[in-house]
């Protein structure tokens, strides 16, 4: 069973890198959680190397700008890695007539890799960033037309695997979702990020760019999304710290407090074995 922690501070002294998730983690979407931000920054100044690790589809600068904008100390990170970041290497290598889907905050996902956005009837591939308007929409609402382009078997680049996130106490869809209908109906999809390898390997790379050489073991994880986060890292072997407070909360928080019973139970139908756990990240 996963053990619980009082505070990162409890176990930094086993680890050199820290690959932290953002959404979920260090926010909500609406607003940065203090504490998050201040463990992380706490431990880099102890000699810690932190490279935050997330599934937005949006280059690393771009997430760079939310995430201050949201609160998140510049001091919390060392590096960033997004899964637009690894994705773009997948758009680079295919078709140059791309068929876009997500909201123009993403487009910058396509700058300068040569393609160009045309209707669907014209592209070689789908590149999928998001819903585009994910207030309002659901993944449901695309079915219909990943019904005609998997009919037409085009490839399915999915820039943010992820299936919610929160948005303030509310979860909204995501990329993942819409990707996940697709392949149901047939289609081929391409994934970068996570849980897939090389995000993990990209990151890792960022890691010891900033401090040389480490050993897997010690480096450690930290996400609150079992199908991404969680089963990631710990398919590429390295140690997770499941934040529980964040899109599963509801499997085993009752009355505001964690139901420890029921979150083995949960872990446990999910497969996973997390090596910590605490609520929020401090």
């Amino acid at each position: 069973m996963a053990k619980r922690i009082q505070s990162f501070r409890d176990i930094a002294d086993r680890y050199d890198v820290v690959l932290c998730d953002v959404w979920g983690v260090l926010h909500n979407g609406v607003e940065a959680f203090a504490d998050a931000s201040a463990a992380l920054a706490q431990a880099r100044a102890a000699g810690l190397t932190v490279v935050l690790i997330t599934n937005s589809p949006r280059p690393f600068p771009g997430v760079k700008v939310q995430i201050r904008g949201l609160g998140v100390l510049d001091e919390a990170y060392d590096r960033i890695v997004t899964s637009g970041d690894v994705t773009r290497a997948l758009i680079a290598s295919g078709p140059e007539k791309v068929y876009f889907i997500g909201a123009e905050k993403d487009l910058p996902l396509l700058d300068g890799l040569g393609v160009e956005a045309v209707s669907a009837e014209d592209a070689g591939i789908v590149v999928l960033a998001g819903l585009r308007n994910d207030e309002q929409e659901t993944p449901e609402d695309y079915r219909a037309e990943m019904e005609k382009l998997a009919s037409r078997h085009l490839p399915l680049i999915c820039a943010n695997p992820d299936l919610v996130v929160e948005r303030g106490h509310r979860l909204i869809p995501c990329a993942g979702a819409v990707a996940k209908i697709y392949g149901e109906l047939g289609g081929s999809t391409l994934i970068a990020g996570k849980p897939h390898r090389p995000i993990y390997e990209k990151t890792l790379e960022e890691a010891r760019e900033v401090r040389g050489s480490f050993d897997l073991s010690r480096v450690i994880a930290i996400g609150d999304g079992m199908p991404t986060d969680v089963r990631g890292a710990e398919a590429f072997g390295l140690d997770v710290l499941y934040v529980s407070g964040g899109i599963h909360a509801e499997e085993y928080v009752r009355d505001g407090r964690t139901d420890e019973a029921a979150l083995d139970d949960f872990l446990a139908r999910e497969k996973v074995a997390p090596k910590w756990w605490m609520p929020r990240l401090k």
